[in-house]
């Protein structure tokens, strides 16, 4: 099915969507790779605050590259998310409910998934040229030391992703 979705990805929303799902989304996404989510996890650890609200929101894990002239971003394809499967379920627990990447997911993360009602997306890999073209607008609002990986807030229109897991374990990787 083709869904259109705007952000916050409300948990409501969330239920709407079932793997194997077109979904197209508009409005505020967070971007963050490996060093992002060790911070944010180290945060959560050493009980302090995070440097982005994540309820209802997702992150697009995503390290683009520098924007060329007249651009708003560089290319913007996904990262395997499978490296950031150690830190998702507390990301989830705080109430992050949505993830684009590209590849599979730990049990844990699937289990975070079904407890906290939060959907896995899939982005292209290999597109990140025609991914961007759906970037309107990115600013880094944390950990501007670690460049590309650093935390950026991305308004984007119509990003295209396929529900790869959705909020009930299904998962197109496992059918």
């Amino acid at each position: 099915m083709k869904r259109h979705i705007d952000t916050p990805l409300t948990k409501d929303k969330v239920k709407e969507i079932n793997a194997g799902d077109y979904v197209y989304i508009t409005g505020t996404v967070y971007t963050a790779r490996d060093a992002a989510h060790l911070r944010m996890y180290d945060s959560i650890n050493n009980k302090k605050e995070l440097p982005v609200d994540l309820d209802n929101q997702i992150i697009y894990y995503l390290g683009p590259t520098p924007a060329r002239d007249g651009q708003v971003i560089g290319s913007a394809g996904p990262t395997t998310s499978s490296r950031m499967d150690k830190y998702t379920p507390a990301l989830i627990e705080r109430g992050m409910t949505g993830m684009i990447g590209k590849g599979k997911r730990s049990r844990e993360v699937i289990e975070a998934m079904k407890k906290n009602t939060a959907v896995y997306f899939a982005a292209v890999g290999g597109a990140g040229a025609l991914l961007s073209k759906c970037i309107k607008s990115a600013e880094v609002i944390a950990y501007d030391d670690l460049g590309t990986e650093a935390i950026r807030k991305l308004y984007v229109e119509d990003l295209p992703v396929i529900a790869v897991i959705d909020c009930n374990g299904n998962n197109i990787y496992e059918r």
